[in-house]
C-alpha cells in the first residue's frame, strides 16, 4: 500500500472528525473568495459609475480649478479653447461650468455648487435631457440624495442663488424637472445640474467652463495652455485608496477565520500522533523510516485541504452562480465610506480562485508537518511501549 493510499484510509477510519475539520476549512476557504469576490465587484461597480457619469475619458480643468478647495471655484473658468471646442462640437467632450451658491428649499438654506451642463450631451451618463425644457423657469437636476435632503419631488419649485461676474448676487426660481438616481455622490450631494448655456447668461461667463470631460481615447496629444489634462487614472485615485483600505481592513477578518481552521488542524494532528504512537512504533518497527512517517502524516494534512476544497466547490458554486446572476441587495444604503448600488456583484477571478485554493492547500500542509517533527526523535521500543513522544 502507497503512503497516499495509506493516508486516505486513515482519514476515513478518522470519520465524522475528518469530515467535520474539513467543513471547517471549507468555511474559510468560501468566506475568503466571497469576501474577496465581494470586494472585487465594488470596486468594479465604483470605478465603472465613476467613469460613467464623472470621469469619462478624462478631464481638462481649469489652470486654477481645485476640487478640494473651494475658494478656488470662483476664479476657475475660462473661455472654452477651440481645440476643445471641436471636440464639444462633435459630441465627443462636454464642458461643464461650476459656480458656488445656495438654493432655498422649505425654510431651508443649503450650500451647493451649481454645475451647468449642455442638456442632452451623450459623453456622460448624467440623464441631462429633460434639461431642455424650455419653460420661464430654471430647469434643475437633482441627484436622489440630494433630492431627499432638500426635500423635493420633480415639479417642486426651489430658490436657486449665486454671485455673477460682478460680484453682484442673483437668483432665480427653479424648477426640479428630474431627479436622477446614481451611486456616485460626486455628481449628488451638494450638485445643481442646469442647462449650461442658461447659467453663462445668468452669471456673465460667455462661453467658458470650468472643466471638460472627454471621451474615451480623444484627449491624446492634446496640449492646451492653461488647462490641466487628468487622466481617469488619476481622477480615480481616491476611489481606488478607499477600496485598498476597506480590503486591507476585510482582510483581516479573513485571516482570522483561516488561522482558526488552520489550528483546528493543527490540533487534529497533534491528537493523532499522541493517540497513534504505538502505530508510529510498529510502523518503524515494520521497516517505514521516520520520513517515510511524517510524509504519511503531512499528507493526512494535504488530503484535508483538498476535501475543503471539493467540499466547498459543492456548496459555493451554485452560491456564487446565484450572486453572480441576482447581485445582493443593498436596500440600507452603505456604511463603507463610499456609496454603492442598490444590487451588488461579486466578481470572481480565476485569480482569485486558485490562488485561495493553493492558499488553504500549502498551508493544511504546513499545519500538518509541524507537529510531526517529533517523530523524528521518536524511538520504536518507547513508542510500542506507550511513552509519551
Amino acid at each position: 500500500m502507497t503512503l497516499p493510499q495509506l493516508a486516505w484510509r486513515n482519514l476515513r477510519g478518522a470519520g465524522i472528525r475528518t469530515w467535520l475539520n474539513s467543513f471547517a476549512l471549507s468555511l474559510a476557504f468560501v468566506a475568503i473568495i466571497f469576501g474577496q469576490g465581494l470586494l472585487q465587484g465594488v470596486n468594479r461597480q465604483a470605478e465603472n459609475a465613476s467613469i460613467q457619469f464623472e470621469v469619462g475619458g478624462g478631464q481638462f480643468w481649469q489652470k486654477d480649478y481645485d476640487p478640494y478647495d473651494p475658494l478656488t471655484i470662483d476664479d476657475a473658468h475660462s473661455e472654452i479653447p477651440e481645440q476643445l471646442g471641436q471636440l464639444i462640437a462633435h459630441g465627443l467632450a462636454v464642458p461643464i461650468l461650476i459656480i458656488p451658491g445656495s438654493i432655498y428649499s422649505r425654510g431651508r438654506i443649503l450650500p451647493v455648487q451649481i454645475k451647468g451642463i449642455i442638456p442632452g450631451q451623450k459623453v456622460l451618463l448624467l440623464p441631462t435631457q429633460p434639461l431642455a425644457d424650455t419653460t420661464e423657469e430654471l430647469p434643475v437636476l437633482l441627484g436622489a440624495r440630494m433630492a431627499k435632503s432638500v426635500g423635493v419631488e420633480v415639479g417642486d419649485y426651489i430658490t436657486v442663488q449665486w454671485r455673477d461676474a460682478e460680484g453682484a448676487f442673483d437668483a432665480r426660481e427653479a424648477k426640479v424637472v428630474k431627479i436622477m438616481v446614481t451611486s456616485v455622490g460626486t455628481v449628488d450631494e451638494g450638485q445643481v445640474w442646469v442647462p449650461l448655456d442658461r447659467l453663462q447668461e445668468l452669471t456673465g461667463f460667455k462661453g467658458e467652463a470650468t472643466l471638460i470631460t472627454v471621451s474615451k481615447g480623444f484627449a491624446e496629444n492634446i496640449n492646451v495652455t492653461g488647462w490641466v489634462f487628468r487622466p481617469s487614472e488619476f481622477l480615480l485615485r481616491d476611489l481606488r485608496q478607499m477600496i485598498s483600505m476597506k480590503t486591507a481592513g476585510q482582510s483581516i477578518f479573513f485571516i482570522v477565520l483561516f488561522l482558526l481552521a488552520m489550528l483546528a488542524i493543527f490540533d487534529t494532528q497533534v491528537f493523532s500522533i499522541f493517540r497513534r504512537k504505538r502505530e508510529i512504533g510498529m510502523l518503524i518497527a515494520l521497516g517505514m523510516t521516520r520520513a517515510q512517517v511524517i510524509l504519511l502524516f503531512t499528507l493526512e494534512g494535504a488530503f484535508y485541504g483538498a476535501l475543503a476544497a471539493i467540499l466547498g466547490a459543492i456548496y459555493a458554486l451554485p452560491l456564487f452562480a446565484y450572486l453572480n446572476a441576482h447581485g445582493i441587495a443593498m436596500p440600507g444604503g452603505s456604511s463603507w465610506g463610499f456609496a454603492l448600488e442598490e444590487r451588488l456583484y461579486p466578481a470572481y477571478s480565476s485569480g482569485l480562485i486558485l490562488g485561495t485554493t493553493l492558499l488553504v492547500l500549502i498551508a493544511a500542509t504546513l499545519v500538518s508537518w509541524l507537529p510531526t517533527r517529533r517523530i523524528a526523535n521518536l524511538k520504536p521500543t518507547d513508542a510500542l511501549r506507550g511513552k509519551s513522544l
